[in-house]
């Protein structure tokens, strides 16, 4: 189980989104704003990567071979706890588990010491950029772009008519992960 802290978008991506609109009144700032944090999102579960950096709390087996953390990059690994059947989560001591930061940004942790715990929680930070200026160029202008066809596609529903531009997809493909496991 992973919890983390929500995906919150500075106003200049609202208002790069709302640029490329070429709109000029601020009625709907807020609907653009709403559009454009869900096509970051969507940016997120399609690319498998976490645009900005934010803290997540990570609960797994307790097991001595490695397993990757579930969000990546991952910058650090602030914790590993264990978590009791009752109580609250006790830190581990540092020699009684391992962790590592591959060159992808993939975070691993393994217990290296037997305890009498079945689950640890895992906390880190993870996210390609510290602020918007940060995200690379293809993802956050595929991002403006889907906020801008979401808004100029609106139904009576609300929803989109048709499928998004392939030209977002093809922005976002090349950071994509796709996982195996």
């Amino acid at each position: 189980m992973i919890e983390g802290e929500a995906l919150v978008l500075p106003p200049e991506a609202a208002g790069a989104a709302k640029g490329f609109l070429r709109v000029e009144r601020s009625d709907e700032d807020g609907l653009i704003g709403g559009l454009t944090a869900a096509a970051a999102e969507l940016c997120e579960a399609f690319t498998g990567l976490v645009l900005l950096e934010r803290g997540f709390a990570e609960t797994l087996a307790a097991a001595r071979s490695w397993q990757r953390l579930g969000r990546a990059p991952v910058r650090s690994i602030t914790a590993v706890e264990a978590v009791p059947a009752e109580g609250p989560a006790q830190p581990l001591e540092a020699g009684a588990y391992a962790i590592d930061i591959d060159a992808r940004g993939e975070g691993w942790v393994r217990l290296t010491a037997a305890g009498d715990s079945r689950r640890i929680r895992i906390g880190y930070r993870a996210g390609l950029a510290a602020d918007w200026a940060g995200v690379p160029a293809a993802l956050s202008h595929g991002i403006i772009r889907l906020a801008a066809y979401f808004y100029t596609s609106r139904t009576e529903s609300g929803r989109p008519g048709e499928a998004p531009p392939a030209a977002v997809t093809a922005l976002w493909r090349p950071f994509r992960r796709i996982r195996l496991d």
